[in-house]
């Protein structure tokens, strides 16, 4: 990889900016390419896009940006957050404190485009370029992963798959942003899709992305993804803020062929909630699916009611009618829990740990 520092003034940079969207963002007369396919998405909330034009205006230097060169023409490797904030302000997109670029005066407008900007030129194999992007996006606001995943698989597929789940107001955050943590243009609605895909299929993420590369069009996913929407909408028609960040896909793969009441599931939601003994009110959806209690953190018993039970008990087992110390019993349910049983002291046993997990099913 051989790299070279340049100074760039922004009237260069900015010169033929065009940002067409998904087909893509130029500038530098047409010849940088600004969003590149290994690229994220513009990411910059809006005081971190004023903080760079407040930068430039006070003559202090920018952190440096790096270009990669082909022939005649370039990629941008990193920078994109910063060098589309600076476009953006140039073209009258935006204003600060009720000032656009328009606004200002031609010395202030002269001092911004006459600001050099420190690039380096990069020249090498794809490969080393890609390496060398990963590299510096260590330091800063880091690649998530999914985003490292879109560097390595770009493609018409990948390009497809971004229309549906990275951009703002995408169609899989208009129909499912109650139920995902995160955001679209930061890839966590595509990663989550593809998570629940791949798991359907018994693969990782990577292998899906691999398959599907050069496939023209990522229908498939969408329609998983939204019958994936579809199913908890109608199997949960009562929205909780405890269903956003669940493993919805996951839960679709394994018991969407079943058949479910949404009104029976709605009382025992309602039941499960007013119940004292359950403390993780999000883990209720996966217990209605497999009754598994560990989802819900049933509350424990504490230590006074442990301790009051194994004197009761002299220290024996009821199970195995043999002495432990107390360290070595722990609490039960002598009504289990799931039969009504509540967590009080008048419900609590001492038994050995080999009794308990016995009984427990561990």
């Amino acid at each position: 990889m051989q790299i070279k520092l340049n100074e760039i003034t922004i009237s260069e940079v900015v010169k033929g900016y065009k940002d067409s969207a998904e087909n893509g963002v130029v500038g530098y007369d047409k010849r940088l390419n600004i969003r590149p396919a290994f690229q994220r998405e513009f990411i910059y909330g809006e005081k971190q896009r004023d903080e760079v034009i407040k930068t430039i205006r006070s003559g202090f230097p920018l952190n440096v940006m790096y270009w990669s060169k082909n022939g005649e023409d370039f990629e941008l490797l990193d920078g994109q957050q910063r060098t589309i904030s600076v476009c953006q302000y140039i073209n009258n997109d935006y204003s600060i404190n009720y000032q656009y670029f328009h606004n200002l005066t031609f010395d202030e407008q002269q001092q911004i485009l006459d600001y050099k900007m420190m690039i380096y030129f990069c020249e090498g194999t794809d490969k080393e370029k890609l390496d060398w992007f990963k590299i510096i996006n260590i330091a800063g606001m880091q690649l998530k992963p999914q985003e490292l995943k879109n560097a390595i698989y770009t493609g018409e597929w990948l390009t497809a798959a971004k229309k549906y789940f990275s951009k703002e107001n995408c169609a899989a955050h208009n129909v499912a942003s109650i139920y995902i943590i995160g955001s679209a243009n930061r890839q966590d609605f595509l990663e989550a899709a593809l998570s629940w895909i791949a798991d359907k299929e018994g693969k990782e993420i990577d292998d899906y992305m691999a398959e599907h590369q050069h496939e023209s069009t990522a229908n498939e996913l969408w329609l998983y993804f939204s019958s994936v929407i579809n199913w908890v909408n109608v199997t949960f028609p009562k929205y909780r803020r405890e269903m956003k960040g669940l493993d919805w896909g996951i839960y679709y793969n394994k018991f969407g062929a079943g058949k479910y009441d949404p009104k029976v599931l709605e009382s025992k939601i309602v039941e499960l909630i007013d119940n004292d003994d359950v403390t993780r009110h999000a883990g209720i959806y996966e217990y209605l699916f497999d009754g598994d209690e560990k989802h819900l953190s049933i509350r424990k018993f504490t230590e006074k009611m442990k301790r009051s039970s194994y004197e009761r008990k002299k220290g024996i087992c009821p199970v195995c009618k043999k002495h432990f110390e107390f360290e070595e019993m722990e609490g039960d349910h002598i009504t289990p829990w799931h039969e009504g049983g509540k967590t009080i002291a008048e419900n609590c046993q001492m038994l050995c740990k080999d009794d308990n997990r016995r009984k427990s099913g561990i």
